[in-house]
């Protein structure tokens, strides 16, 4: 709201410089009158301009706008007021394009705080709901919502059924349903049913309000190439107004004109020599990029990442959770008991498994039901910690669990098949077997079943874009052994991966591959935290919720997708492709009209101060437009 008075009070007095200096023409120089109207042009065009340029004399520093100052005093002092208001009236308009400009991503940016509604319905003791601000919400209370509301709050389901839009905090398109369990995520809209949700997280500690801290962060940290411009211009203002001072003492004597006309040239090559649309081209791209990428679930923290992420030529991911989807899944069943077929052998092991909460057990349990096979009831159960488990079912005693237990308890198990094993091991998955004892005692093998974390299906168009998109060099580094990593860089076609490795040897690994090229890390925030800081980019994926991933990365994609990572150095590498556009134009135009200024009146063309204005305005207004162009996605 601020922002559009700001911009409605600037537009009112560019407005009412227009009309002055409208008036003051059409008046002519020979009315008594003209004076103050052009005086008054004067006022409302340079008002704000007065303002800035003494405040930044009072820190003892020279800015674009005292440039624009002098020159408009100075075109008065030499009998050419129409030209100095035209020259305010000028740089006050294009003052108010470059703030809406800038002013679209701000709203952009903060568009996400429109996502926090001030309360939400509080569940107390069966009652009705009743809203509550959320600052009076606490973790563990309960709270609806209904269908077209905005989640107020972090939290998991506890009950209901709908589909959910996280396309604010996530940049995921497609609703995700969300039933008994789920996660759900402060900024989401419920779509088509009532959720009652318990809060984890307090409103100033949600998924959205972290976004928001740190989107506004990023906008007011200063890319490398920005901080430069900003301490050129200091210098360069006053080396402009120095030069002009010489020009106004030589031009005279080069040209053989008179002092008035050498002033008004030399002021004209001071306003085309105003750096403005240097300064402007690299934060208007910044801002753009930021606001662009946090609607795509991209939290880029600053210009300084978005200016890394341009240079990346190398990339090493994490493995479980990144490359793999970080859930265990049943891959294979290898029968041995010519009695039984695959399905009868998964109903025993899910009967076994349901009473048991290790990650290989829900596994087998998930692929059982998925498939709708019955679990018949035990009659008896029994854990072995870390080894496996022994259950009887209808009079069967049965063991599931590792082949090393297997062996321990003495189950007869044929050469054949422990080579069979070794095969499956040597491919990447992790077996556990299914034994039990027969109608003589005896005790037999039944089946090996194999299970393997499975790899994203993304995973290998992700790899593949990357390296069209100019990545040489893409790497994998694992805490998981040789075999499993073996198998899932042979799926990806990754050349180089590293196993078995502790957080220290990702790191140790990280710092050696940046010593040879820019290298960014991929991981899921928590347990490679290490080694994101340590690359020259850091990138968490599926960060929502995350205090690790937020704070250790330096691009954070919201959604545990990995489509959103070429985007996100592709919206680096447009950032840097447009800096460099403005830059060279700006410097372009810079030099094109001083010296079209300075030389063309060797053969009797002058160049007046008014197209100088234009050219030097017009060229500020259109680095704005074209930084803009990342802001709607048109970069490509």
């Amino acid at each position: 709201m601020h922002l559009f008075f700001s911009i409605m009070i600037r537009i009112v007095f560019v407005a009412a410089s227009l009309l002055f200096l409208a008036i003051a023409w059409i008046a002519g120089p020979e009315s008594s009158y003209s004076s103050l109207f052009y005086l008054l042009s004067y006022g409302f065009g340079g008002w704000f301009g007065l303002v800035s340029a003494l405040r930044s004399l009072a820190g003892k520093e020279v800015d674009i706008d005292l440039l624009m100052i002098l020159a408009a005093l100075g075109a008065a002092w030499i009998g050419a007021p129409a030209e100095g208001a035209l020259l305010l009236f000028l740089f006050s308009l294009s003052n108010v394009l470059q703030e809406y400009a800038i002013g679209r991503t701000h709203r952009a940016i903060e568009s996400l705080a429109k996502l926090k509604p001030a309360s939400a319905r509080k569940l107390t003791n069966g009652s009705d709901p009743v809203n509550c601000p959320l600052e009076k919400i606490q973790i563990g209370d309960q709270i609806r919502v209904i269908p077209g509301d905005l989640i107020p709050l972090d939290g998991h389901v506890i009950s209901g059924d709908s589909s959910v839009d996280e396309s604010p905090v996530t940049g995921e398109s497609v609703p995700v349903n969300k039933t008994a369990g789920s996660r759900v995520f402060a900024g989401s809209l419920n779509q088509n049913g009532s959720l009652t949700i318990r809060v984890d997280r307090e409103a100033s500690d949600s998924t959205l309000s972290r976004m928001i801290a740190l989107v506004e962060h990023a906008r007011e940290q200063k890319a490398q190439t920005q901080r430069v411009l900003e301490d050129f211009e200091k210098h360069y203002a006053a080396g402009v107004i120095l030069f002009t001072l010489l020009l106004i003492a030589v031009i005279p004597k080069l040209y053989g004109i008179t002092f008035n006309e050498g002033f008004y040239r030399a002021i004209t090559v001071m306003v085309v020599a105003s750096p403005c649309a240097l300064i402007i081209s690299t934060p208007a791209s910044i801002l753009s990029a930021i606001a662009r990428g946090a609607r795509c679930g991209i939290l880029f923290k600053g210009g300084v990442p978005l200016e890394r992420g341009a240079q990346i030529r190398a990339i090493a991911f994490d493995k479980t959770g990144t490359l793999t989807q970080g859930k265990v899944k049943l891959q294979r069943i290898v029968v041995y008991h010519p009695d039984q077929s695959e399905s009868e052998i998964l109903s025993l092991a899910a009967a076994v498994e349901s009473h048991s909460e290790h990650p290989l057990a829900r596994a087998i349990v998930d692929e059982a039901r998925a498939r709708g096979i019955a679990m018949p009831e035990l009659e008896s159960f029994e854990s072995t910690p870390g080894k496996g488990v022994t259950a009887t079912l209808n009079g069967r005693k049965l063991w599931v669990g590792r082949s090393s237990w297997l062996k321990e308890l003495g189950i007869a198990i044929a050469q054949e098949r422990w080579d069979e094993l070794r095969c499956l091991q040597d491919e990447g998955f992790t077996a556990i077997g299914i034994a039990e004892s027969n109608a003589e005692g005896s005790t037999e093998l039944l089946a090996w079943i194999t299970l393997s974390d499975s790899i994203r299906p993304d995973a290998a168009e992700t790899l593949r874009r990357l390296r069209k998109s100019g990545i040489r060099e893409i790497a994998m580094l694992t805490g998981d052994n040789a075999r499993v990593a073996r198998r899932i860089a042979s799926e990806l076609g990754i050349d180089k991966w590293h196993a078995a490795l502790l957080p220290e040897d990702k790191v140790k690994l990280i710092r050696d591959l940046s010593n040879r090229t820019d290298i960014a890390m991929v991981g899921d925030g928590t347990n490679d935290a290490p080694a994101l800081a340590s690359a020259n980019l850091g990138i968490a994926m599926g960060a929502a919720g995350s205090d690790v991933a937020l704070e250790s990365a330096d691009i954070v994609l919201m959604a545990s997708d990995l489509n959103k990572l070429p985007l996100a150095l592709n919206i680096c590498k447009a950032a840097h492709r447009i800096i460099l556009q403005n830059l060279s134009f700006a410097l372009g135009i810079i030099a094109i009209m001083v010296l079209l200024t300075l030389l063309l009146p060797i053969w009797g063309i002058e160049i007046p101060l008014p197209l100088g204005v234009i050219a030097h305005e017009g060229g500020t207004v259109l680095v704005c437009l074209n930084g803009l162009r990342l802001l709607v996605g048109w970069h490509r």
